[in-house]
């Protein structure tokens, strides 16, 4: 049996989309997942996505990181999906239920209300989100933000001089954080504008990750360092991030199909 993918990418931050909505797709497992993230071996991607059929939603979208885990949001993957569907849809996650809407500039996402109690982050023991009392070298009080999956959100003078590539992997295991955590360093360049780097739980450095655009932009709200719309470049282009009245944050950007083709799952491990 040979799979339809589809090849697809918000910013950079690219994904094989499997549509198990419409064609019968092999069940999926962390080896699969990573066996077909691989970029020299597979198809190549930062994280697959399964979309599957909803009791509660349009439909439900799984997220597997390129390390084979599962994950319970991604932002430009569902701006993504989104752009698939090609009309509003209400998602069904790991990390709560998201709304996808076309608009100007591509997918406008509604990420929900942020969380910041330390046990919902998690992290290991009581902690002020807000500021942080901890650091790794350089990096010292951050603020942590749940987004539907955990951040930890680093202000620097310069997010482009930084290690991270060095310094994420060890903050995203550090103990600190039950569940690993993602990895944002920001420079805030303006009340309007912020320039930002991601070490991704599960994936490495990333060109783009929605989640930690949409984190990194309300910690700096939260701290008062920018306003409550806010364009957060990353590497791979610009997102919009906007906290509203009621709370909630919506992210608009855009999302592209590549590409589409076809697989044989056993040629990696899984059924066929």
């Amino acid at each position: 049996m040979r799979v339809p993918f589809i090849k697809m990418h918000g910013l950079g931050n690219d994904f094989i989309v499997l549509d198990g909505r419409v064609q019968a797709v092999p069940p999926m497992t962390g080896a699969l997942a990573a066996a077909l993230a691989d970029r020299h071996t597979g198809i190549g991607c930062d994280q697959l996505i399964l979309l599957e059929p909803s009791s509660t939603a349009d439909f439900r979208m799984r997220i597997f990181n390129a390390d084979g885990s599962e994950v319970e949001a991604c932002g430009n993957a569902t701006r993504a999906v989104g752009v698939l569907h090609g009309a509003a849809a209400r998602i069904e996650t790991l990390g709560g239920e998201l709304m996808a809407t076309p608009a100007d500039g591509g997918i406008a996402v509604d990420m929900g209300l942020p969380r910041f109690e330390w046990d919902q982050i998690p992290l290991a023991y009581p902690m002020d989100t807000h500021s942080m009392p901890v650091a790794w070298e350089e990096l010292d009080q951050p603020t942590a933000v749940n987004v539907g999956n955990p951040h930890v959100i680093f202000f620097v003078p310069d997010t482009d001089a930084l290690e991270l590539d060095r310094l994420g992997p060890e903050i995203e295991h550090d103990p600190l954080f039950p569940q690993r955590v993602n990895v944002n360093a920001a420079t805030v360049l303006s009340r309007t504008h912020i320039r930002l780097r991601v070490w991704e739980r599960g994936v490495g450095l990333t060109r783009a990750c929605g989640t930690g655009a949409c984190a990194t932009a309300i910690g700096a709200m939260r701290r008062g360092l920018v306003e409550r719309s806010v364009t957060v470049s990353l590497p791979g282009g610009d997102l919009l991030i906007d906290w509203t009245a009621e709370g909630r944050i919506r992210m608009t950007g855009p999302a592209v199909e590549s590409f589409r083709g076809t697989f044989d799952p056993a040629t990696y491990g899984g059924a066929g």
